[in-house]
């Protein structure tokens, strides 16, 4: 008997080391692979140099193009048994390409996060909002959120990563829980105290890959709240890790000061665990903050905001401090950072919420029950999920006949340059 063969079809290669995504993308694989899947990771995105080696996980690497039939060939003869697409944009690129070469493939979407969400609070934050973790259903709804609502209707099951954006999309945009699937970030190794203490630590750190504009944000945040930090603490250092840091980040870097802009991070966790402190002001954003992740993991309590810590502790207490102003901010870092009592019991507060809510050994066989319950009684979701036949029987074929008109525009192109 064949092995079954899952294709996830990638928004970029992934990244472990730049983002969460990346660290997320590669746990859905080893999951696959551990339940004796074959898997073949296909993207049309260029091959950066800090990509995962797939070949490491038994997993084939597949270019593929935009708005061209060789797709099409490629995945009939393979015929896959499902099909992963890292986010929606994905789904509306080969999603209908997928269905008719292979309709009885289970066809899956992780959102990584919920993109419209996203956008509402960084369209909120930038009109003034006093409240960007709430926006007006005016911003929530938007041409963005039609799109993604509609792409988790066309899938079989939609991987969401936060609870938070669970009961958004149950109760603001009305998606059945059925079609809905809680998969958070896991931790997979056993988790091990940090053998770095508090007295051992020094300076405070941020990270976050620069092309992400909340991330970004941040940093300018930061560079406002730095002054304040470090009068009160003049010995300190503000470390700024990240992946592809524009011009416009290095010219931050400001040593005298103590405001270090270090770019890319070889080793996350041992930068991590050499800083006593975590920040994380981020005024927009959604799903889960790896970043914040792994500061629990490596043992570094943090400061944040309420939507940098949404969806992460539950009922548990934050592993450090949770600040929506500027003056709360600047006393929570100065006061984590001084007082050691405090410090160790953010600490083990972290670890406390790592092994109650992240563990890949809690929630892996949870994750792989559903989705195999939908995949061996994919008819019947499918019969069930009336909004989704209708919206594929009317959007694939605007977004088909635009991806052939493309192709075809394409194609002329090259045969006028030719001749």
């Amino acid at each position: 008997m064949n092995e079954p063969l899952l294709i996830v079809i990638g928004y970029v290669w992934p990244e472990p080391n730049s983002s969460a995504a990346g660290s997320r993308m590669l746990s859905l694989i080893r999951l696959y692979r551990q339940h004796g899947w074959q898997v073949i990771f296909a993207s049309s995105a260029e091959k950066s140099p800090h990509r995962f080696d797939l070949n490491e996980l038994g997993v084939a690497e597949q270019l593929i193009v935009l708005n061209d039939n060789s797709f099409d060939a490629w995945i009939a003869q393979l015929q896959p048994t499902a099909v992963l697409f890292d986010r929606f944009m994905l789904e509306e690129q080969f999603g209908w390409r997928v269905e008719q070469a292979c309709p009885d493939a289970m066809r899956i979407l992780d959102m990584e996060d919920v993109h419209a969400l996203r956008d509402a609070r960084q369209r909120a934050f930038k009109d003034g909002s006093s409240d960007t973790r709430y926006p007006a259903p005016g911003y929530l709804n938007s041409e963005l959120a039609l799109r993604e609502i509609a792409a988790i209707y066309r899938c079989d099951l939609t991987l969401v990563i936060s609870e938070f954006e669970m009961q958004l999309l149950q109760h603001h945009y009305q998606v059945p829980l059925e079609l809905l699937c809680y998969c958070p970030l896991l931790q997979w190794q056993a988790l091990e105290p940090s053998n770095y203490s508090f007295a051992e630590r020094q300076h405070f750190i941020a990270i976050g890959n620069f092309r992400h504009a909340p991330n970004w944000q941040s940093v300018l945040w930061l560079r406002e709240l730095w002054p304040a930090i470090r009068a009160q603490l003049p010995a300190a250092e503000l470390h700024i890790y990240g992946a592809y840091p524009p011009p416009k980040a290095t010219a931050l870097h400001q040593p005298k000061v103590g405001f270090h802009i270090k770019g890319w991070a070889d080793d996350v966790a041992q930068v991590m665990q050499q800083a006593r402190v975590c920040l994380a002001p981020l005024a927009f954003g959604a799903g889960l903050k790896g970043k914040l992740f792994d500061a629990m993991v490596q043992g570094t309590p943090s400061v944040t905001t309420p939507i940098g810590a949404e969806g992460m502790h539950g009922d548990l207490p934050w592993p450090g401090k949770i600040a929506g102003e500027a003056d709360q901010l600047i006393a929570a870092a100065i006061e984590l950072y001084q007082n050691e009592l405090l410090w160790s019991e953010a600490q083990a507060n972290g670890y406390r919420c790592v092994q109650q809510r992240f563990l890949a050994s809690q929630w892996l066989p949870v994750l792989w029950s559903q989705l195999e319950q939908v995949r061996l009684q994919l008819t019947d979701f499918r019969q069930r999920n009336f909004t989704g036949q209708m919206l594929r029987h009317h959007a694939y074929r605007s977004t088909k006949f635009m991806g052939q008109w493309i192709e075809a525009k394409t194609r002329l192109q090259q045969f006028t340059e030719k001749s």
